[in-house]
């Protein structure tokens, strides 16, 4: 049983990612339109990439259904693969980081899930997704303190090290430690109203606007400063208040695209957002 539930919840994670990259058009991102504010990675980059994570979801899984001591210890061990397949991503793209965030934070979702589901079942309900996000505040309770310790002193700063001394912002860190708030109040809300009859695509696009409007997302402070973030935001708000019908609201996005691309902005953050909200719309049934 435990070799096709990891099967099956490792699909839903690769899924996810599939998912995000193919959703069209996305504003500064990689789509399968166009490269977005990206000129180092195309829609290809993102099909190698996902390719060379997929065997790691099976071991992050396997990482907590197996593990019975502390979450800290489960952590650690979760963080220790994930540098792993970290470097096979950077193998599969040539160098470049196309889903370091994502990786990481599905690392931490899948080993809570594996952890969770020694004593629970498929699917889930919203009540499961939550106590699974739970899990993962525990496991990251200390990150911060760990991470960021002695940064000021380093010499060589990773972009979320240069955002914290800048700004104090804590990043995907600062999320897998409040356990996703942003799923929880802003994204997962939201795609639990979806409609079998919906088109899925552009359902997705939406929540991918939501998220756009309420997050911190620190790819758009590293590459535009609070000004260029808060920007980005406002601009989201407008479309997603504005209640367009679906083919406005397309030509909207294409619109934000070419503005995004000129000021080189790329709304990652939300994009991985939205990956680990879809991972959970597969777990609950949702899509």
């Amino acid at each position: 049983m435990n070799n096709s539930l990891t099967t099956q919840i490792a699909r839903f994670a690769t899924k996810s990612l599939y998912y995000e990259v193919a959703i069209s058009p996305k504003p500064g991102l990689v789509d399968r339109f166009d490269n977005g504010a990206h000129n180092d990675m195309d829609f290809f980059t993102f099909i190698n990439s996902i390719e060379s994570l997929a065997p790691h979801f099976q071991e992050y899984f396997q990482l907590g259904l197996q593990h019975n001591a502390d979450l800290t210890a489960l952590f650690h061990n979760l963080r220790k693969a994930g540098i792993q397949a970290e470097k096979d991503m950077l193998l599969a793209t040539n160098g470049v980081n196309t889903h370091k965030g994502a990786n990481f934070s599905l690392a931490v979702l899948l080993g809570a899930t594996g952890f969770y589901m020694k004593t629970h079942s498929l699917p889930f309900s919203p009540e499961n997704t939550q106590a699974v996000l739970n899990l993962v505040a525990q496991m990251t309770q200390d990150l911060a303190q760990q991470d960021f310790y002695q940064v000021t002193q380093k010499k060589q700063l990773t972009h979320g090290e240069k955002l914290y001394i800048e700004t104090g912002t804590l990043g995907i860190r600062g999320e897998a430690m409040q356990g996703y708030p942003a799923l929880t109040n802003v994204l997962l809300p939201f795609l639990r109203q979806h409609n079998a009859s919906e088109d899925t695509e552009t359902f997705l696009l939406r929540s991918l606007i939501l998220v756009m409007s309420q997050i911190e997302d620190s790819n758009l402070l590293h590459r535009g400063g609070i000004v260029g973030w808060q920007q980005v935001k406002q601009d989201s708000l407008n479309i997603h208040q504005a209640e367009l019908d679906n083919i406005t609201f397309k030509k909207a996005l294409e619109k934000f695209n070419k503005q995004l691309i000129e000021i080189h902005l790329s709304p990652g953050g939300a994009a991985d957002l939205l990956s680990l909200g879809i991972y959970f719309s597969f777990l609950e049934k949702i899509i």
